[in-house]
């Protein structure tokens, strides 16, 4: 089955470990990741949106750390052009597979790097950045995650920020990000963010790693309301692996993820709102490893769990990747 997966860390990892921050092979060919591409080959991947994360609090210029990774990736895709290449448009990921090859689609995780100013996004859409998170877990001059409380204090588990949305100048910046065709990504925004970006937008946006609120109470998960009005622009939300997003655990209690827990939320969500708005959303290598999803390989596990969770063939095929690709063919230009 193609995977499709709207998120993971990678190449942030890779950067930490070319500039001695951690330890480990520093290259996409083949490490001690949760991705390389050995694993994806593994995992038949399609397509991996590999995100420019930057931790806002750790980098003394987070414009400029965001282009070193911008160059991590493109280093990256030259040194594998035999196996992987990245993409523009929804084209170029056909072009790609007829090509033998894997896609993949440059992505900022932390709207702050434009620092307010929207020739940076354009800037970054001309450097092949198709898709942005508008937050991470600090405020930025686009809007509010629901990691704050409106006052900047740590957001109590489970208590979502419904009063701070996006700014004016986020406003702005969902509008152009429309324009130019480059995806809106709400996860780690708030609740009142969320239904700003509904209110001011009008294609489809995704939630590229968040799960279903219902199943687990982080405020990193979407509400069933928040998960229909997302189906029902057509968007998608990818299922995260990290296991304090999949299920609520008691005090004390170490999370440990199974296979079971991520479709229990894929069940969930195609009961409030069908299968036509599920991705695969994996954060990997930002996250905690998963049991038995422990890297790029092992996806064809859920696949085989989900099909004995009774759903069908062309169910799974668009949870996999078709779903995903519809967005994608619809708002990249």
């Amino acid at each position: 089955m193609k995977v499709a997966d709207m998120h993971c860390d990678t190449i942030s990892e890779i950067l930490y470990r070319k500039k001695g921050e951690r330890e480990g092979v520093e290259h996409l060919r083949k490490n001690n990741l949760h991705i390389d591409l050995e694993k994806m080959k593994q995992g038949d991947y399609l397509l991996q949106n590999f995100a420019l994360f930057v931790y806002l609090k750790h980098r003394e210029n987070p414009f400029e750390w965001c282009m070193e990774l911008a160059d991590t990736f493109y280093v990256e895709m030259e040194a594998n052009k035999d196996l992987i290449a990245p993409i523009r448009c929804y084209q170029d990921i056909l072009d790609n597979q007829a090509a033998g090859k894997m896609s993949a689609m440059l992505t900022i995780e932390e709207g702050g790097v434009c620092k307010g100013n929207p020739a940076f996004l354009r800037n970054f859409y001309r450097l092949g950045v198709r898709m942005m998170t508008l937050t991470w877990n600090f405020p930025n001059e686009i809007g509010y995650p629901n990691a704050v409380t409106p006052s900047g204090e740590r957001a109590p588990y489970g208590v979502p920020n419904t009063e701070c949305g996006l700014t004016p100048l986020g406003i702005e910046f969902v509008q152009e990000m429309e324009r130019l065709g480059m995806i809106i990504d709400v996860s780690h925004l708030s609740d009142a963010g969320f239904y700003d970006v509904l209110k001011y937008t009008k294609k489809p946006f995704v939630a590229s790693h968040s799960n279903a609120r219902a199943c687990c109470g982080h405020i990193r998960n979407m509400t069933d309301d928040m998960i229909r009005k997302l189906a029902e622009r057509g968007g998608v939300m990818g299922m995260n692996f990290e296991p304090s997003f999949l299920r609520t655990y008691a005090e004390g209690e170490k999370p440990h993820a199974r296979i079971s827990e991520v479709v229990d939320n894929i069940c969930h969500i195609a009961n409030i709102a069908g299968t036509e708005c599920i991705g695969l959303g994996s954060d990997f290598d930002g996250i905690d490893t998963h049991e038995e999803l422990y890297d790029a390989s092992c996806l064809p596990k859920l696949e085989d769990a989900l099909w004995k969770a009774g759903f069908g063939q062309q169910e799974i095929e668009n949870i996999f990747y078709k779903n995903v690709l519809r967005v994608y063919k619809e708002v990249l230009k």
